[in-house]
């Protein structure tokens, strides 16, 4: 899953994406409003952390901006301000959740993890394919008895295809939300990855459970 961390403050911006990526994250980062809402833009992302005490555009306009647009993710408001008006107004303006500063990251993970659910109309931390169950609090998984360890990245691919289980995901879409910008999209690596998983999660099983659909992408269900 793609999350966009828009906050001036470097050391914050530093310590949030570092966190983010060691969860599993791919991660972007903007100083300023003007900046995130480029790179919010530029592809899609499945969650936003937005401080609202941006330079250039300030939190409020980027996230009406953004809403203007017809973005869909979820977003996290991080803000000084403990005003009801303030709460309000970003509310009205389409923000998901709010995280007073300072904080825990373990709450922001969880507020992320949360909104990222409802993007996808989860609400459970668990999802299930057949007998394949991938718990997104503990980022563990396992089919049937079978724990089956995952690097970062599989892990991020995995959750994706489970969130839209049943659909075809193409490999753009795959790059849009698992991969950062430094990566390049040229490459086969979405190939790769995808054996990786099959290597760990369908051999050995009588029932595959991620497909190719030639010259469309990949699904990930019981039955294409």
């Amino acid at each position: 899953m793609r999350v966009l961390v828009i906050e001036d403050h470097s050391a914050l911006r530093g310590s949030i994406c570092q966190g983010l990526r060691e969860a599993g994250y791919a991660v972007e980062a903007a100083s300023d409003g003007e900046g995130g809402l480029a790179l919010a833009l530029a592809a899609p992302c499945d969650a936003i952390v937005l401080d609202l005490m941006l330079p250039k555009l300030d939190g409020f306009a980027l996230l009406d901006a953004l809403r203007t647009r017809g973005s869909q993710a979820g977003v996290v408001v991080l803000t000084a301000r403990d005003g009801l008006a303030d709460r309000v107004k970003g509310l009205d303006l389409g923000a998901d959740d709010y995280l007073m500063k300072p904080f825990e990251f373990t709450e922001l993970l969880a507020r992320v993890r949360a909104v990222i659910r409802r993007r996808y109309r989860s609400a459970q931390s668990s999802i299930r394919v057949g007998d394949l169950e991938i718990d997104t609090v503990a980022r563990t998984v396992r089919r049937g008895s079978r724990v089956i360890s995952l690097s970062a990245r599989e892990y991020g691919l995995l959750e994706y295809l489970a969130a839209r289980r049943g659909q075809v995901v193409t490999r753009t879409e795959i790059w849009d939300h698992v991969y950062d910008f430094a990566s390049d999209p040229s490459s086969n690596v979405v190939d790769v990855y995808i054996s990786y998983l099959r290597r760990k999660v369908d051999q050995g099983e009588t029932k595959r459970l991620i497909h190719t659909r030639r010259g469309l992408g990949y699904v990930l269900g019981e039955v294409v």
